[in-house]
């Protein structure tokens, strides 16, 4: 497999991916206040969302690398 059969399916499967889960949340620690050695934490949960245009589009570009991947060979 040359890189660009390898990119095609990477954009492919990224683009499925974020088609189905519409996006991935993580946690993020941030101090809030520290006073000697008392230090207080915060914990926020982050959501980051995914277009379903860019998923769509990763999937349709991934096709295309994949077609141009395959003649070129």
């Amino acid at each position: 497999m040359n890189a660009a059969r390898i990119a095609g399916i990477i954009l492919i499967v990224a683009g499925l991916a974020g088609f189905f889960t519409g996006g991935f949340s993580f946690t993020k620690d941030t101090t809030a206040a520290k006073i000697g050695p008392i230090e207080l934490t915060v914990t926020e949960k982050e959501s980051v969302n995914i277009p379903q245009w860019l998923s769509l589009g990763a999937i349709v570009l991934g096709a295309i690398v994949l077609v141009m991947g395959a003649r070129k060979s």
